[in-house]
């Protein structure tokens, strides 16, 4: 983006590139961000300001898609500080046409949902745990999974899990291997073999954010609580518009996803109408495996293996 200045005579100036630091200094600019976060604008916008100085790519971004992003973190009341944990800006290239250009992406941390979950007041508690060998004792996918934490057998981690439990007493627990981790971050992350990724860099932080993520958007009550809708929406695209909450999912190729789901849900969903449209057991059983990924749909599954059981459909 450039524009013209005009010199006191009349004259015009030659171009000037508009940066992501420019535009985060003009006074409408603050001025938006002083309305969201009130007295705590200019020390959200200095530490904006920080990652964008100590990031070449995130200088070379885009200025509206890093503009956008911290408006994201800033609506949803999430510092930008990579020490802390909540969100993150993230720069990665996208193609554009026959080119490549930098763009910003916005990043939830697994502290970020853990801190909308309270402020929510709905959840009585929220936790991530790294799940080294011997402290898982079972897993049904009815009834979940149950560790007996004090059987730490070795140091070989296994996995990660995420509990949470509401005020009206419902409470839900979800567990993932390295590997199931592995691939979800392999599916869903364009960076993800990059030695620069998040997944190399940090596994811990983003497997602990990727089963809280998935715990959240799978059993929590989003219906009621818009800030971790945003949130679950937000995570991992980058923003057009953080008040309409246009999004795009970039790492994933995908050009529109409704609003109201996550990669994940548009997954689950998929998985449902798999369900479904199984015509016999033999087909039905072929997707018993995958029910491990999609404890929601336990109950459809076990409906329509009654239903095809009842009318002779082996």
């Amino acid at each position: 983006m450039t524009t013209e200045t005009p010199t006191q005579n009349g004259t015009m100036t030659a171009p000037v590139k508009k940066t992501a630091v420019s535009i985060l200094n003009q006074e409408n600019v603050k001025q938006k961000f002083k309305e969201l976060l009130g007295n705590k604008s200019n020390g959200f916008l200095t530490s904006v300001l920080s990652a964008v100085n100590a990031n070449n790519l995130l200088k070379n971004a885009t200025p509206e898609s890093v503009y956008m992003a911290a408006m994201m973190a800033a609506a949803l009341d999430l510092p930008i500080n990579p020490n802390l944990g909540f969100a993150y800006i993230i720069p990665y290239k996208s193609k554009v046409g026959d080119s490549w250009v930098d763009v910003a992406q916005f990043q939830m941390g697994y502290r970020g949902f853990i801190q909308l979950a309270q402020r929510s007041g709905q959840y009585r508690t929220i936790s991530a745990s790294a799940v080294y060998e011997g402290q898982l004792r079972s897993q049904d996918p009815l009834k979940g999974f149950e560790f007996d934490w004090s059987n730490k057998i070795s140091d070989k981690l296994i996995g990660y899990a995420a509990y949470f439990s509401l005020v009206n007493g419902f409470e839900k627990t979800l567990f993932m291997t390295v590997e199931e981790l592995q691939n979800h971050g392999s599916r869903y992350s364009k960076t993800y073999s990059q030695n620069s990724s998040k997944w190399k860099t940090d596994f811990e932080a983003m497997a602990m954010k990727t089963v809280i993520k998935l715990l959240i958007s799978k059993y929590g009550p989003l219906s009621v609580d818009t800030q971790m809708q945003k949130a679950v929406v937000a995570d991992q695209s980058v923003i057009n518009d953080a008040e309409t909450m246009d999004v795009e999912y970039a790492d994933a190729n995908q050009k529109e996803i409704p609003q109201e789901a996550t990669r994940e849900e548009t997954e689950s969903d998929r998985f449902l109408k798999v369900i479904q449209a199984c015509d016999t057991l033999a087909k039905l059983n072929k997707n018993r495996k995958e029910l491990s990924n999609h404890p929601e749909h336990t109950q459809a599954f076990l409906d329509k293996e009654t239903e095809l059981t009842q009318g002779g459909n082996v």
